[in-house]
């Protein structure tokens, strides 16, 4: 009888529970469109087709610093080898907490950012992945240029065909959020910059879907996306985007564009600092897979941007003694007409900043540097010695009874990082790197020690004075810290 009753009630309680109170029913998933068009709409055989072109790549070691992929968006049979060598980065083990998935619109003209804060999950023919509707509607909040648009996810193509890779490279897929970008407005694209910026760090993955030239012949295709290739390597934002315009006025035949996904790319580019290396880890067209027709191809490129995780930097005494041997060298063999050869360490020809002071019984006799990451330190000295000798327009050239009488001043330059608020600036530990446009300056640290400046004062004389911005310049520039090793 007590059996009967606890049954009973149980169904009872089965037959008058509301059909909405059904979590299941109640989930909103955006449906697989593309399947059976970009990439095979049977489970297994998608399971094959995926695991075939990872295994492709299986001799690429999986990175945890990886913070970001670029990867083509085209059918499988065309771009899914290039797709999957920016997979094959992906260390499948890593608890990432959320996938931030960013490509273009192909169909509706948007003038900004549209995030499906509707979708609780997105289908393919390997099961569903969940949305992060919470931090998707975040975005929304957080800055007008993010909304929702329906009609830009309906059917677009960029963002689903990089489900079945996820599903399987993770055992379970971390939450995305969706994110379709169309807009040519450059401070719109530094505003989504700025909100997904906090987002951009370890425990997230950001994957930018983009191909790259569409339709020019095999040729002409191959050195077009060299071209872009290597602005995206560049690191450099202005750089990518004055290469994209140069493509598109080259006159290449039948060239419609040389990165579909070029607006979610300097999204991403902005949110990059010194922090980070970009590998380029593959490219291919469509003549590469279909040789039957060379005339019209479509280029792919695969990406991987990478997390300096150590932030350590050591000069040991030894360094400092070769770097200021290197500059005296380097001012003297230009005196006598000669080039310098000099031996170096390890540790020298690491590539970051320097500058080079050089000093007159106290006084300034000149002073030049070099924020690039890009030459090795040894050189780097040498040639800011040669220039603060030579070629500092403050001062006359030094001359030769002068340079037993010079004290020189090395200063090698930590990783510059972007910062968003004075709050995280250090007077007296900082330098401060200011650039809006094609302007910029700087003040090195070691001139707080000179000043009776405020932070606002610091920052404020270096837009102005050096950068040329104006004293409030500032604040919609670019600013970027780093420390200087001096000796």
């Amino acid at each position: 009888m007590i059996y009967l009753t606890i049954l009973t009630t149980i169904i009872t309680a089965i037959m008058m529970m509301n059909p909405t109170d059904d979590p299941i029913k109640n989930t909103n998933v955006r449906p697989a469109t593309q399947a059976g068009r970009f990439y095979d709409g049977n489970a297994d055989r998608l399971c094959h087709e995926v695991d075939s072109l990872l295994s492709n790549h299986a001799g690429n070691a999986a990175c945890d610093s990886v913070a970001a992929i670029i990867v083509p968006h085209a059918g499988y049979y065309y771009s899914g080898n290039v797709a999957a060598a920016a997979y094959a980065t992906i260390p499948t083990d890593k608890p990432y907490k959320r996938i931030f998935l960013l490509g273009p619109s192909h169909y509706e003209w948007l003038n900004g950012a549209s995030v499906n804060t509707a979708a609780d999950y997105y289908a393919t023919p390997l099961g569903k992945v969940k949305v992060d509707r919470e931090t998707a509607q975040r975005l929304t909040e957080a800055d007008s240029v993010f909304s929702y648009r329906p009609e830009a996810h309906d059917r677009e193509h960029c963002l689903e065909v990089q489900l079945p890779f996820l599903q399987r490279t993770f055992e379970t897929v971390p939450p995305i959020v969706p994110i379709i970008i169309s807009t040519n407005s450059f401070s719109k694209l530094q505003r989504m910059a700025a909100v997904l910026k906090p987002y951009f760090t370890e425990e997230n993955l950001f994957i930018i879907s983009s191909d790259f030239s569409h339709y020019p012949s095999y040729q002409d295709a191959c050195e077009v996306d060299a071209k872009t290739g290597k602005a995206i390597e560049s690191g450099d934002v202005e750089q990518f985007i004055t290469t994209i315009e140069q493509n598109a006025h080259s006159g290449v035949r039948n060239l419609s564009t040389s990165a579909c996904g070029e607006f979610a790319i300097i999204t991403l580019m902005l949110m990059l600092d010194p922090h980070y290396t970009i590998k380029h880890l593959l490219y291919q067209n469509s003549g590469d897979i279909d040789d039957h027709d060379h005339s019209r191809v479509v280029g792919y490129h695969a990406f991987a941007f990478l997390r300096n995780t150590s932030n350590e930097f050591v000069l040991t005494d030894t360094d400092k003694r070769q770097l200021k041997e290197i500059a005296y060298q380097s001012i003297k063999d230009s005196l006598d007409g000669k080039r310098t050869v000099h031996p170096h360490t390890s540790t020298l020809t690491m590539k970051c900043g320097a500058f080079v002071s050089l000093h007159k019984h106290g006084q300034l006799r000149g002073c030049i540097g070099h924020f690039g990451e890009d030459v090795p330190l040894h050189e780097i000295v040498a040639e800011m010695a040669r220039a603060a000798a030579f070629e500092d327009p403050r001062f006359v050239p030094l001359r030769r009874e002068e340079l037993d009488e010079i004290d020189i001043e090395i200063s090698v330059l930590t990783p510059m990082r972007r910062i968003y608020s004075l709050d995280e600036f250090q007077l007296h530990r900082h330098g401060i790197y200011i650039r809006k446009g094609y302007r910029s300056g700087t003040f090195l640290p070691q001139v707080a020690d000179e000043v009776n400046w405020t932070k606002e004062e610091f920052v404020g004389h270096c837009s102005r004075d050096k950068a040329g911005l104006g004293w409030d310049g500032w604040r919609d520039a670019e600013l970027y810290v780093y420390e200087a090793i001096v000796f």
